[in-house]
């Protein structure tokens, strides 16, 4: 009879920690190949969405609304983004109308987590209403009623102006990108809400700029009106910050 041999114990014990030890050099580098994939995938969503804005703003010499209200028989929230109304489906946004399926655009890949108010089926990304898209304060209805934003032909910095970004505030992603300096005159609540997550790998944040160019941030900033519960309460600072301390790099003027 022959007698097949078997591992011994010391055997099993170098190939155990071989394995360990390859295990503990691949993982690091499979962790690095799955998170620059999740920033490539944003990147090139936020390029989309530039090129979308800027498709509109050719057409309509002025930038996509952020956010307005209607009211034709039920209200409506028009944001860049989605249409929203009580009893019906999300619609996508006078944006996509030009460029894109914001199914495909609007998640991004490194956020999984919920909407600002729950409703949108997609999020993640921010877009510069401080100076860019104009806004209506909620409740009033109608063009009249919105801040409009800064005009294509007065944008004298393109290359240095966030347009859209990785939305980041305690607990959710904020589609509303806010300037730190504040000049809108809102709750400061609202403005350290509007924030950038620098949730990406390596903690960076990546944004589309006026010109259409995408790059990344690396250091959250405070910004000018900082205090430990604006940071923490609604910021959750270093998590999330602002591009620039002060509105350097939100207008184009």
């Amino acid at each position: 009879m022959h007698h097949r041999r078997g591992f011994t114990l010391p055997e099993l014990l170098v190939v155990t920690g071989i394995m360990a030890l390859l295990t503990g050099l691949l993982l690091p580098a499979l962790f690095h190949a799955k998170g620059a994939g999740r920033l490539a995938r944003s990147q090139s969503n936020l390029r989309q969405m530039a090129l979308a804005a800027q498709q509109y703003s050719a057409l309509w010499d002025a930038w996509p609304c952020a956010l307005r209200f209607a009211n034709p028989g039920v209200f409506t929230t028009i944001g860049w983004d989605w249409i929203l109304a009580p009893g019906m489906e999300p619609r996508p946004g006078h944006l996509w109308s030009l460029a894109g399926d914001p199914h495909d655009v609007l998640q991004d890949p490194a956020w999984p987590g919920p909407t600002d108010d729950g409703a949108e089926p997609f999020t993640g990304y921010n877009y510069n209403t401080s100076y860019i898209g104009g806004e209506a304060t909620f409740p009033h209805t109608g063009w009249d009623a919105v801040r409009p934003g800064i005009r294509p032909a007065h944008a004298r910095r393109p290359v240095t102006t966030a347009l859209f970004g990785c939305g980041g505030r305690r607990g959710d992603a904020n589609r509303y990108m806010r300037a730190p300096e504040n000049r809108e005159g809102l709750a400061l609540a609202t403005i350290y809400s509007g924030g950038q997550a620098f949730r990406h790998i390596g903690g960076c944040t990546p944004v589309a700029w006026l010109d259409g160019h995408v790059s990344t941030v690396d250091q959250p900033r405070e910004g000018v009106h900082a205090s430990p519960a604006l940071l923490m309460q609604f910021m959750n600072h270093p998590a999330n910050g602002f591009l620039s301390d002060d509105d350097r790099l939100y207008d184009p003027r």
